[in-house]
């Protein structure tokens, strides 16, 4: 593994760790799943107390985060200076890497996410991903594992061409550091870089974010899905769960493009 690469993986590990209570908030706010308290703050601590068995799925699901998250970043990056080389226009080049690598990741990694998200219920029975995973496969046949594929592509591939998009644009227009302010332009800099992408892949993706995790709940088709949604919810269904998702999606690609360019300058 090239020093840029461990640089991406590594970033994108340490993202997944810190982001895997937040990200649990998220998926149990956009599946619906019943959580009792009279406030918000209230529920939100309950869902990281020991009763809700807030690490069940923890190490299968920070594996996924890391290595998918890492491939996407590292890929789109040496896809997009291998297609300038080749003089492709740039538009295509920071578009098509991401497109195709977050297809990919989402197609390997989608039985993964169905299982994590299922057990993250509460009320789940399973304590592991991998006894998830058996159940789905014995009630439901092999190709339910991939059910929530449709939305699961349409959520994903646009949250991260949107992130890498916007971090691209950030680094060639954000004013460059200042030397003579030593390290704190820098921090500045990637900061304000990392957060926008993040920030921009998160609001733009929530409604698909919903409807993945309703697809997983109920089996219905993403069709189906939709209607179901409109019928009970209405339009507002779109920002079931956003606080929790903005701050579980944005805060892991924010780390992870923050982390990745100390790691790549401190080994220059």
């Amino acid at each position: 593994m090239d020093q840029h690469a461990l640089c991406h993986f590594s970033a994108s590990g340490m993202a997944a760790i810190v982001n895997f209570p937040l990200w649990r908030a998220a998926a149990i706010a956009q599946s619906g799943f019943v959580i009792e308290g009279p406030t918000v703050l209230s529920r939100y601590l309950k869902v990281l107390s020991p009763e809700t068995m807030p690490y069940r799925g923890v190490f299968a699901t920070v594996f996924g985060m890391t290595w998918a998250r890492a491939a996407i970043f590292y890929g789109s990056d040496k896809g997009k200076h291998w297609m300038l080389d080749k003089n492709i226009s740039k538009p295509i080049a920071q578009t098509i890497p991401p497109l195709i690598i977050s297809c990919c990741v989402q197609f390997i990694n989608m039985p993964l996410v169905r299982s994590a998200i299922m057990i993250q219920d509460p009320k789940s029975n399973f304590s592991n991903v991998t006894q998830a995973m058996s159940y789905i496969k014995q009630t439901r046949g092999f190709g339910a594992l991939w059910h929530g594929l449709s939305a699961g592509v349409l959520k994903t591939v646009p949250k991260y061409m949107t992130a890498i998009v916007v971090k691209d644009y950030m680094e060639e227009n954000l004013p460059l550091a200042d030397p003579s302010k030593g390290n704190t332009d820098i921090l500045i800099r990637s900061g304000i870089k990392s957060v926008s992408a993040g920030l921009a892949g998160a609001a733009l993706t929530n409604p698909l974010d919903v409807l993945r995790n309703e697809m997983f709940k109920t089996d219905l088709n993403l069709i189906e899905t939709y209607k179901h949604l409109m019928k009970k919810e209405g339009i507002t269904f779109c920002i079931r769960g956003m606080a929790s998702n903005c701050t579980a999606v944005a805060i892991p690609i924010a780390i992870t493009i923050f982390f990745t360019d100390m790691f790549e300058r401190a080994l220059k």
